[in-house]
This record gives structure tokens, C-alpha cells and sequence, in this order.
């Protein structure tokens, strides 16, 4: 390769992790829009008080719900028409649902449209990844997908910061990031790994080659548990942090958005840590045990610190983000354990089954609240998930350093 040649695809690559890290940034905004906004919103459009918290449960599990399909929908298609599609066509819905949002007056409209925006922004991370995945030499995908990972996670800051300017607002400047972002989009190019597959007639997005061979159903099983615990903490121990207050007798009121900016602020230098431990140690799956332990430390703190004030809380928040700062890595992971002609089903519907994994962690964990309460509950659902990922990882193959260029066969 030509000096010349050599530069430019370099600076492709560059551009490439720019993009999908700015892409990244307004899926994170719009992903968390709702948990920020619940509140106001709901009460905004005529819910009563008492009724805000299942109204609320209700809309982000339909938005969870939105997240499954289109996880299956985005991914399948990222895999049989290419990456470079499925971010247009992700970011042009999801969009199109955040300006619809801005205008909505009844819960019933807004529960609609928060499920067709979770189908849209399904598509975003899972495409990002596997393109820079691809892109990059297994040396340096690690240090790509971090970048991605921490410069969009600051995504979450901007949500809160837009919040305060008022709810509809918030939404339509979403819209308006995504409609930016699809111009920025026109530069990119498509991975030469999936051209590759294009070329060899290899069968494309087969979603149910993940079930129709044991070894490879349990190793996609095992990449979504290992995310469950993250998920756990950023949609019920954080989002539910008013109602948490409560519980722990806090000294002030908590604030929900607050909180979720603490934490995502925490989880972009955890997902930054988390890279850097990864490249360090040669090991992701050692990066992965460290920071689920961690955790489990955090949450541990936070469950029992009682009548602090909200700002001791806020740091709380922080602490426990950084510990799960581990999701581009068990994406990565995700992305690493599969062939190229379903390396985009999976690494988009992995993070999504996750993100949905929250429907029936709410269901649980509302549950087990009837009988334990909130403070209980809370430690017996991140015990479980914890034992679960734990397990899970121990389950997989190292992949770090893995050469990503063959394919699955049927």
C-alpha cells in the first residue's frame, strides 16, 4: 500500500470514528430524553401525580419494546443491504418520532410515538461499532469503539442540560441533532469486510442462524446477560431515583434527570477506563469482571446510604455509572464473537435485547417491591443479574486481537 493510499485510509478512519461518535452522542440523547423528561412531561399533559410513575413504566417499556424489534430490524438489515443503510434509515425515523413528541398531549400518543422513536434509534450503535470494527486493524478497534463510546455517552449531558429549556423543546432539538447528523452521515463509506461477503455470495442478516446451532445460541445468549446489570442501573436505580430518595430517606428531593446526567458523565470515563484496562491487560473479558464487580460495590453504597443530600446522591450516581462503564466493551465483545455476514445482527440486537431486558426487569422488580420494598428489591434483582453475568463471561471466548474477517456458516 502506497504511502498516499495509506493516509487517506486513515483519514477515513478518523472521519468514520467521528461520525458514529456524534452518533452515538444524539442516540444517547434521544435514548434518555424520556427517562429525563418523565416527570414534567407526563404531569405537563394531564397525568395525575399518583399515576406518573405506571403511566411512566408503561412508556419506557414500549419504547424498550420498540428498542427489540428494531434491534432484530436494524441489525438483519445492516447484514444483507450494509452498515452505511441502516444508520440513514435509523436516524431519519427516530427523528421524524422526536419532532412528533414535541407535540403530543395525551400519554396515550406519546407511549405511541416513544415506540416507533425506540425502533429508529435501535439502528445507530450496532452499525457504528460494526463499521468501526471492521474498519480499523485488531490492534486498534479497541481504542476506535472507546472513543465512540465516551464521546456519546456525553450525549446524556446534553439531554439534561436541553431538558431545562423545557420538555418539547428538549424533543425537537433531537430532531434536530438527527436531522444534522444524516448530512455528516454522506461522507462515510462502507466496510470492506461486508463488501468482501457481498462478493462471495455468502448468506447475509440470517437472524435465525443465532438459533439453529446450540454452541452459537448460547454464546449470543451469554453477549446479552452479560449487559443486563448496566441496564439495570441506569433504568431503575438511577431513572427511578425520586422514588429511590424516598426510600433512603433522602435529605432533599432527588432529581431523576440529575442523576442521569451524574451518571453518564461516570459511564463516558468508566467506558474510557474500561478501553483503556482492555488494550492494557490484552483482555476484555478481565476488564469485564473487574468493572460488573465493581459495580456491585456501587450499588451496594448507594442502597444503603440513607439521609444524604441530593448532591451526595448525584455523586453516587457518578460512581456507579463509572462502574458500568463497561458497555462499548461488552459490545465489543459482542461484535468480536461472530462472523461477518451476521456480525451486524448481532452487534445490534445484543445491545438492544439489553436495553429491553429492562421490560422484564421492571416487571420484576415491581414485584418483588410489593413484598421487599424498594431498598430490598433493589439489592436482590442487581444480586441476581450480577451471578448471571458472571457466569456469562466466563462462558465466552477471549476475543481481544481477533482477526474479524471470515464468516458464520449455516
Amino acid at each position: 500500500m502506497t504511502a498516499d493510499n495509506q493516509a487517506k485510509l486513515t483519514r477515513n478512519a478518523i472521519f468514520l470514528i467521528l461520525v458514529a461518535s456524534l452518533g452515538y452522542f444524539v442516540d444517547i440523547y434521544d435514548l434518555l430524553i424520556f427517562l429525563i423528561v418523565r416527570k414534567e412531561s407526563l404531569l405537563d399533559i394531564g397525568v395525575k401525580p399518583t399515576d406518573v410513575l405506571s403511566k411512566g413504566l408503561t412508556i419506557i417499556n414500549l419504547q424498550m419494546l420498540g428498542l427489540l424489534l428494531g434491534g432484530i430490524l436494524w441489525g438483519v438489515l445492516g447484514d444483507k443491504l450494509g452498515r452505511l443503510k441502516v444508520l440513514f434509515g435509523s436516524i431519519t425515523l427516530y427523528s421524524l418520532a422526536n419532532f412528533a413528541n414535541g407535540m403530543v398531549h395525551d400519554p396515550e400518543s406519546y407511549a405511541i410515538i416513544r415506540f416507533i422513536a425506540g425502533i429508529g434509534l435501535a439502528g445507530e450503535l450496532g452499525a457504528g461499532i460494526t463499521l468501526v470494527s471492521e474498519t480499523l486493524s485488531k490492534e486498534k478497534r479497541g481504542h476506535g469503539t472507546m472513543i465512540v463510546a465516551s464521546v456519546g455517552l456525553f450525549g446524556a449531558v446534553a439531554a439534561d442540560m436541553v431538558s431545562k429549556y423545557g420538555w418539547r423543546d428538549a424533543y425537537f432539538v433531537g430532531g434536530g441533532l438527527g436531522t444534522l447528523l444524516l448530512l455528516l452521515r454522506i461522507g462515510t463509506f462502507e466496510s470492506g469486510m461486508f463488501k468482501n461477503v457481498v462478493q462471495k455470495g455468502v448468506s447475509k442478516g440470517n437472524f435465525f442462524m443465532l438459533f439453529n446451532n446450540w454452541d452459537r445460541f448460547k454464546k449470543y445468549l451469554y453477549c446479552i446477560l452479560i449487559g443486563a446489570p448496566l441496564w439495570y442501573v441506569v433504568g431503575v436505580l438511577i431513572s427511578l431515583q425520586p422514588e429511590f430518595g424516598i426510600a433512603l430517606h433522602a435529605a432533599d428531593k432527588l432529581s431523576a434527570g440529575d442523576g442521569i446526567l451524574y451518571a453518564y458523565i461516570g459511564i463516558a470515563f468508566g467506558g474510557i477506563a474500561a478501553g483503556l484496562l482492555a488494550q492494557l491487560t490484552k483482555s476484555r473479558k478481565l476488564t469485564m469482571y473487574i468493572f460488573l464487580i465493581l459495580s456491585v460495590i456501587t450499588v451496594v453504597i448507594y442502597l444503603s446510604s440513607t439521609g444524604l443530600t441530593s448532591q451526595h446522591y448525584l455523586w453516587l450516581c457518578f460512581f456507579m455509572g463509572f462502574a458500568v462503564g463497561y458497555w462499548t466493551t461488552f459490545i465489543t465483545i459482542a461484535a468480536e464473537q461472530f462472523g461477518t455476514n451476521i456480525r451486524s445482527t448481532v452487534a445490534t440486537t445484543v445491545p438492544n435485547f439489553v436495553r429491553g431486558s429492562l421490560i422484564p426487569i421492571n416487571f420484576a422488580f415491581a414485584a418483588l417491591k410489593v413484598h421487599y420494598g424498594m431498598i430490598t428489591s433493589g439489592y436482590i434483582m442487581m444480586a441476581i443479574l450480577t451471578v448471571v453475568a458472571l457466569f456469562s463471561i466466563s462462558q465466552l471466548k477471549e476475543t481481544f486481537g481477533k482477526d474479524l474477517n471470515y464468516v458464520e456458516v449455516s
